[in-house]
């Protein structure tokens, strides 16, 4: 199975509530970034530190993190716990989302 296989796949698990978030681990982060983000109701975030993947929750409601090439086993693990225990901020950010989300039903 190919990447953007896989990325629509979780994806749409995500989207129907079969999961919560998800985060991609695997060598082509960026282009399954990408890939997951044609999935309509899907925010996906790339980072390459705990402090980007904190905000892709905060500020962008991302219910997708795909993981930076160059970290180690310890970073990758802060950036996860940081993407999974992080709340979606809302106030001026959720006008941004409500934006997003508006742009996606126009295609």
């Amino acid at each position: 199975m190919d990447y953007p296989n896989i990325a629509e796949a979780v994806g749409k698990a995500v989207v129907s509530g079969q999961y919560d978030r998800r985060h991609f681990n695997l060598r082509h982060r960026y282009r399954m970034c990408i890939a997951a983000n044609k999935v309509k109701g899907i925010r996906a975030g790339l980072a390459v530190n705990e402090f980007m993947a904190l905000r892709s929750r905060q500020h962008n409601d991302a219910n997708i993190l795909c993981l930076g090439r160059k970290t180690n086993e310890s970073q990758l693990a802060q950036m996860v716990k940081a993407f999974l225990t992080t709340e979606f901020e809302g106030g001026r950010h959720q006008t941004r989302v409500d934006e997003m989300t508006r742009m996606e039903k126009e295609l």
